[in-house]
């Protein structure tokens, strides 16, 4: 059942990265082009922004707590 979650996530991904650069461009070659090589770019750099949100993660868990009264 995931996969076709995923599936359908990535197909309204496509289709929305098609739609609008299709309606600002009028041209249905950018918006394929749109829609093939924007979501490879958010596959590439998922795992990097995964990365730097453990680094945040860590961060936050390991910082000391305010002091009472301060913000």
């Amino acid at each position: 059942m995931i996969v076709l979650e995923k599936a359908s996530q990535v197909m309204l991904h496509m289709g929305v990265a098609f739609g609008v650069t299709y309606a600002m461009t009028g041209s249905i070659m950018t918006g394929g082009l749109a829609a093939l090589v924007e979501p490879i770019c958010n596959v590439a750099l998922l795992p990097f922004h995964e990365k730097a949100w453990r680094r945040v993660k860590t961060r936050w868990r390991t910082a000391a707590p305010p002091l009472a009264g301060q913000c």
